[in-house]
């Protein structure tokens, strides 16, 4: 829309040709609008029981099973799951500490600050993810002399803000040769569920059911807000009122017992 207004002001007289190349032609100070942020998406789209049931059994023993868990059980933004160390996850209390999140910055792999002051937060566990997360943790543990050569030799180190460097077996999210995993990781398996399942995965969708089953089971709303690193309460509210099949199975129950 500014570049069809502004077009038509050059065409007509109204802006020289310095000003034009500068707000629309010019990469690096034309005008673009502000890319809208995926908490702030309009639409929630939630996996049925019967594609979770497909999508448990398909990730179940691949390379992306630890990431995909990550995001069903806690609501994980891609970026954070990848950015996810071992030190972060804290097995007697049951929970991981979100601190930094992994990002692409000019084609390097980085380990950098969250989106927001909020998304920095504790989540808590299910038994199911925890002990997941324990039986992997105790393989890590149990590796022979000859794997552990064999990821020192696979391992790549990750810039962090600061400047330190991490290696990527200290990684939640890292293969057990020691190679890394990003976020382009799933994208493979987005094209194969579709083309497999016509499943269409995106790995926030996860998120959103997340947020959507919590709310339908009556989760405090700020509790859920804390869960899922909402800057603004409004946003965890829509997870209330979207219509799901868990919800319209409760509404049903309820119904019944009028």
């Amino acid at each position: 829309m500014f570049y069809l207004l502004f077009g038509q002001a050059y065409s007509r007289g109204y802006l020289d040709t310095g000003r034009y190349n500068r707000l629309c032609l010019n990469k690096d100070t034309k005008i673009h609008m502000p890319k809208m942020k995926t908490d702030e998406d309009t639409d929630i789209h939630i996996f049925t029981e019967s594609e979770l049931n497909v999508m448990d059994d398909y990730f179940r023993g691949s390379n992306a099973e630890t990431a995909y868990l990550l995001g069903r059980y806690c609501g994980l933004r891609i970026n954070e799951c990848y950015g996810l160390k071992w030190e972060q996850v804290d097995f007697e209390r049951g929970t991981i500490r979100i601190e930094q999140q992994m990002a692409y910055q000019n084609g390097v792999i980085k380990l950098v600050p969250l989106k927001t002051r909020n998304a920095r937060r504790t989540i808590y566990l299910c038994d199911k993810l925890k002990d997941y997360l324990c039986r992997l943790n105790e393989q890590r543990q149990r590796i022979t002399p000859a794997q552990e050569q064999q990821r020192e030799q696979n391992q790549t180190f990750v810039y962090c803000a600061n400047g330190d460097k991490v290696s990527s077996v200290e990684l939640v999210n890292c293969l057990p040769n020691g190679k890394i995993q990003t976020v382009n990781s799933m994208k493979y398996h987005s094209r194969t569920l579709k083309s497999t399942y016509g499943i269409e995965f995106k790995y926030h969708y996860l998120r959103h059911t997340y947020g959507t089953y919590l709310a339908t089971l009556n989760t405090p709303t700020h509790i859920l807000c804390n869960q899922m690193g909402h800057g603004k309460i409004e946003t965890t509210k829509k997870y209330y009122i979207t219509v799901s099949q868990n919800g319209i199975d409760a509404l049903v129950r309820n119904l019944n017992q009028m």
